[in-house]
């Protein structure tokens, strides 16, 4: 069997098969089946530079393969964290009372960098903050904040 496809299958199977992947990576658009690929592009470039039997063939599609693959992964650095919605907000972040809140009741607070797209927030805590008070975040309760002082 490996010397049929030694004979029989030559460098230009494997630009047909790497524009079959291109095509395919145009209609997915994940951008991982693209190494995949150019891969098999450059197999085939190499193929018809230097002669290579389909093992030796096989094996450089699978080493470029892993290598655009393992590329692709560093480059992209997928972050775990959105931009979207209440899993991005920082406990750190520091703002100041506009109105005063009292024990279990609520107030207005103004943030230094905008929590979830809005540096303005009502907001309540456990304890009495007068006006101008500088607090960091408690808790984030859908659209309550819990502050303390900082």
């Amino acid at each position: 069997m490996i010397e049929y496809l030694d004979l029989n299958i030559i460098w230009w199977h494997w630009l047909i098969i790497g524009f079959i992947l291109l095509i395919l990576e145009m209609n997915t658009g994940t951008f991982v089946i693209l190494g995949l690929g150019l891969s098999a592009i450059i197999v085939g470039i190499l193929d018809l530079v230097m002669p290579m039997t389909f093992m030796n063939q096989v094996l450089s599609w699978i080493v470029l393969s892993l290598l655009s693959l393992w590329a692709w992964k560093r480059w992209v650095k997928i972050e775990h964290v959105s931009n979207t919605g209440q899993s991005n907000y920082n406990l750190d972040t520091l703002g100041t009372v506009t109105s005063s809140i009292a024990p279990n009741s609520r107030g207005k607070v103004t943030f230094d960098t905008p929590i979830l797209g809005n540096t303005t927030w009502t907001a309540t805590s456990t304890h009495s903050i007068d006006i101008d008070s500088r607090i960091k975040i408690v808790e984030i309760h859908g659209q309550l904040i819990e502050v303390e002082k900082a």
